[in-house]
Formats: structure tokens, C-alpha cells, sequence
């Protein structure tokens, strides 16, 4: 028989007769750049946390991988075992962090190579996820009498399925994938419609894999409440709505709700859940209606945060002199340049105080030499906003677009197209427009690295 308690969002406790393994822990608030927090919010005691065997990480997601929760485990004395064995995607990044936070028995995963650990097989399966440049695994569990998976955001196929059902048959247990996240939709000006084809393709890998029992996992958290707005454009769906809608797909497949503090019990005789049952965790408040989806309802104005007047003139100093000065410099060699120039594209960037008051610059890039004009063009077809305290850390290196891209304080939209001589094309709708300071301060691997070293030299001493 396997136990498994779920503790919060992807983090779960999975415990066989001799071996207790620990997925994804994020166990404190606030999560992501501390831009969400956990919901339901839990009532966690860690002295009573069982000490843990396996500790598997499945990817390099913040809701995944969260820096402070590993600090604690690392320094903890009584939850990891001193021999605890670490399982990770193969990612350098990731590992990196985990050796400055001093973790050391670190098994690097390989797509359905199992690994013997005590009386269970762990084997990892892999993920088709386009969207990630970093890897990430599911997992399956058998103790040589039940299997469970645990699907976390994996994306698979039918061949994946397939191979899945050959290496043990119709699975006992699954946490299943069931939420098509829309972050940063709004941010992007993108559809805030469900969209059909992810979510189908959840419905229809469950039909596929036909496990005789099937909990919602991973997806157990909102915006905390200074962007409670983005609250209601994020999040398409519920765990009920899946359950039902997968009821009516795949009617033979045994489902239920699943939360904090629930234990699954999984033999050959079937499954019993046990409802707000831990010794551990529990839900402490039901939050779940602060994140009904109304992608209609009243927008927060972007507005700088934590700055005095005093600070705040500063920082408009600063970054008027960055955008007149090296700004357009940098637009001017970027390799996307002429890019903007053949789209006729006129920019405009919008910078806001404390206030919520704002300074512009339009920068037209017909134009021979490039300049930041602040009076308006009447037209603009490329728009960037963002408050003036994201700015000047994007400017000193102290933040990443994870934060800045999902805090509500940017936002663009674009509008591009072009008109020649009896011509007229426009930029394809399904391909991203190149913005101009995400080309200036690029998303990669060095500014994720930065953003994961720093959270470590925060937390490691104290957690």
C-alpha cells in the first residue's frame, strides 16, 4: 500500500512501508517573487513532518523549486535524513543552487530509468513542455503492488502513455494535470479565454492513461492580495470543473477532490481518501472564491511601489537618463532593429510613479537616428508600461522579468502592421512582436541564475 498526503500546491508526502519521498516543497508564502501565496493557506506544523527518504524536485518553476523551503529542509535536523537521497532534472542551474545550499547525495534523473530506493521504484517520465528552456519529469511510484504518478506540469504524449501502461498497466493513482494557467495573459495582452486545446489535451491524457483514480494536482495558489485583480485573468478553472467535465469524458475513472491535509490510501482494494486527516497540515481558510475567473473586472493602474518622494524623483532621474541615453543605444544595435524599422513601428514607453502619474517616451523607428520624444505621436502600434521601481531593478540586475512579468506593474500590447504600395501585411497574431526592453534586459540563463543566488544568500542563513 502507498500513502500519499498532499501539503500544499505540488508538494506532497508519498509514503510506502519503508520509504517516505517529498515532491516540489513550497511550503511558505509568499511564493514566486513573492508575488503569490498558497490557497487554500495551511496550517503547517514542521516538527511533525515524518523524516524523508527521497526528496525529488521536479523542475526549476519558483511554485516548484522554492529556494527558502529548501533552505529550511537543508538546515533542518529532523525532516531530511542524513543520507536522504535528492532526485533532480538535469539542469545546471538548479543543481548549482541546491550545492550552495549544501545538498549532496543529488541523483540526476533520466526519462524512465527507475531507480531502486528501499521497497520502491521510482521512474521518472518526461516532458514534451515547449514552453521552458529546462527540463522536468513526472513520476511514478510502485511499491510492487500499487503504482501512483505524479503527472506535476508535465506535457506527454500518446506515446509516453503507452509506455506508462507497459511498464505497469492501468495505474492505481494519478495527480493529474488540470489547470491551463493564463499568467501573464493579461500582462501581454493575450486571449483571457480558457484555452480549448490545452485544456482538452488534459481531459484526453486522462482518458488515455485511464487510471482507476485520478486527484487534481499542482495548482494550488493565487495572487496575493495587493494584485488580487490579476486573481480574476488567470485562472481559467477549478478543480471541481475538471473533475466533473472528466466525469462526463471518462466516466469509469474514479476522481475526487484533493487538498491540504487529505490522505490518499492506495492498495489493489482501491482508494480511500481521508478528508483534513493529516497530523501535519491541514487547510487553515478556504480562500478558493478569491479566485473565481472574471477577466472583466476593475484593473489596478500600475503603480510604482516602496519609494518615498524623495526616492521616487531619483529614480525618474536615473531612468530619463538611461532611456535618452543608453537605452537608445542599445535599441539601436539590437539585432531586432531592423525588424522594427521594416514594421514602421512607433514605440511608446511609459514609466509611472509612486502617484500612479507617468512619463512617456516615443521613440519612431523610421526615423534615421533613433530619438525618445516625449511629446505623443497621436499613434502608437508597440506599448510598453511599467512601474519606475521594476524599471530601476531591471536597470541595476536586482529582478527578473518573473517578477516584473506576472506582478501586474508591465504591460504591452501590439498592434503592428504594414502599408506599401498597394500592399498590406501585419505581424502574424501567433508569433510574438520583439519588445524593446525585454531585448534590452533579455530573460536568460544569467538573469534566472541571478535570481536564484540571490534568493539563496537570503534565505540560507536564515532559514
Amino acid at each position: 500500500m502507498l500513502k500519499t498526503t498532499l501539503i500544499a500546491h505540488a508538494s506532497m508526502l508519498i509514503q510506502s512501508n519503508k520509504t517516505t519521498i517529498l515532491t516540489d516543497p513550497a511550503w511558505f508564502d509568499y511564493l514566486w517573487e513573492e508575488v503569490n501565496v498558497l490557497c487554500p493557506s495551511i496550517d503547517l506544523d514542521l516538527k511533525k513532518i515524518p523524516p524523508i527518504d527521497v526528496l525529488n524536485i521536479s523542475h526549476r518553476h519558483q511554485d516548484h523549486f522554492d529556494v527558502r523551503t529548501l533552505a529550511y529542509l537543508a538546515r533542518s535536523d529532523s525532516v531530511l535524513k542524513p543520507d536522504a537521497t535528492l532526485l533532480a532534472p538535469n539542469d545546471d542551474i538548479l543543481i548549482d543552487v541546491l550545492k550552495e545550499l549544501n545538498y549532496r547525495n543529488i541523483v540526476i534523473v533520466e526519462d524512465f530509468k527507475s531507480i531502486s530506493i528501499e521497497d520502491v521504484t521510482l521512474t521518472p517520465t518526461p516532458s514534451l513542455n515547449e514552453g521552458d528552456y529546462f527540463p522536468e519529469h513526472g513520476l511514478l511510484v510502485n511499491d510492487g503492488e500499487v503504482t501512483i504518478w505524479n503527472q506535476v506540469d508535465t506535457v506527454v504524449s500518446p506515446e509516453i502513455i503507452s509506455y506508462i501502461n507497459k511498464l505497469y498497466g492501468r495505474l492505481d493513482f494519478s495527480h493529474s494535470r488540470f489547470l491551463p494557467l493564463l499568467e501573464g495573459n493579461f500582462t501581454h495582452h493575450k486571449t483571457l479565454a480558457i484555452p480549448f486545446e490545452e485544456y482538452s489535451s488534459f481531459l484526453k491524457v486522462a482518458g488515455a492513461l485511464k487510471p482507476k483514480f485520478i486527484v487534481p494536482g499542482s495548482a494550488a495558489f493565487r495572487y496575493r492580495d495587493e494584485l488580487d485583480f490579476l486573481n480574476r485573468y488567470s485562472f481559467p478553472t477549478t478543480p471541481g470543473q475538471f473533475l466533473a467535465d472528466l466525469e462526463e469524458f471518462c466516466p469509469d475513472i474514479k476522481t475526487s477532490t484533493f487538498n491540504s491535509g487529505d490522505i490518499a490510501f492506495i492498495s489493489k482494494e482501491g482508494v480511500r481518501i481521508d478528508k483534513q486527516s493529516s497530523d501535519f497540515v491541514r487547510v487553515l481558510s478556504d480562500d478558493s472564491d478569491k479566485i473565481i475567473f472574471k477577466p472583466v473586472m476593475e484593473v489596478r493602474p500600475i503603480i510604482s511601489i516602496g519609494s518615498d518622494s524623495e526616492s521616487n524623483s531619483k529614480e525618474l532621474q536615473i531612468i530619463e537618463e538611461f532611456i535618452e541615453g543608453t537605452y537608445l543605444e542599445k535599441l539601436t544595435v539590437c539585432d531586432k532593429f531592423d525588424g522594427w524599422r521594416h514594421w514602421q513601428t512607433l514605440y511608446q514607453l511609459e514609466v509611472f510613479n509612486s502617484n500612479g502619474d507617468s512619463k512617456t517616451w516615443n521613440i519612431d523607428f523610421r526615423d534615421k537616428k533613433l530619438r525618445a520624444n516625449k511629446k505623443s505621436p497621436g499613434k502608437i502600434n508597440l506599448y510598453e508600461g511599467i512601474a519606475a521601481s521594476d524599471f530601476i531593478k531591471l536597470i541595476n540586475g536586482t529582478t527578473s522579468w518573473d517578477f516584473v512579468g506576472l506582478s501586474g506593474n508591465y504591460r504591452t500590447f501590439s498592434n503592428i502592421y504594414r502599408v506599401g504600395l498597394g500592399t498590406f501585411e501585419f505581424f502574424p497574431i501567433d508569433r510574438p512582436f520583439p519588445l524593446p526592453l525585454i531585448q534590452v534586459f533579455p530573460s536568460n540563463r544569467e538573469m534566472d541564475r541571478n535570481k536564484y543566488m540571490k534568493d539563496v544568500l537570503r534565505w540560507k542563513e536564515k532559514a
